[in-house]
């Protein structure tokens, strides 16, 4: 099994900057893409971030140019930097990661936990 845990999440005020971080652990060989989703209060999941194993990034129109996502293969985890928050941000951040667990397993989708993002105006 494959288990994602997340940390980094937080209050902060407008304007300020959080780092998200989600380390896979588990019976690995391989990640693909991994990816950062939220889901607010009310609304429905929606994708923040994704990275490719080759590092092509793919970013949501509302956070562009405030978020950058990346990746550290070695260490299995995803990072979500957030700058220049805003009160839209607030929701629940959850960690996605593509995996296989051998040369040739199909891949599996896993999720993390969700942390907790707020943004106080």
């Amino acid at each position: 099994q494959v288990q994602l845990v997340e940390s980094g999440g937080g209050l902060v005020q407008a304007g300020g900057s959080l780092r998200l971080s989600c380390a896979a652990s588990g019976s690995i060989f391989s990640i693909n893409s991994m990816g950062w989703y939220r889901q607010a209060p009310g609304k429905q999941r929606e994708l923040v971030a994704t990275i490719t194993r080759g590092g092509s990034t793919n970013y949501a129109d509302s956070v562009k140019g405030r978020f950058t996502i990346s990746r550290a293969d070695a260490k299995n985890t995803v990072y979500l930097q957030m700058n220049s928050l805003k009160p839209e941000d607030t929701a629940v951040y959850y960690c996605n990661q593509e995996v296989y667990m051998s040369l040739i397993a199909p891949a599996r989708q896993y999720w993390g936990q969700g942390t907790q993002v707020t943004v106080s105006s």
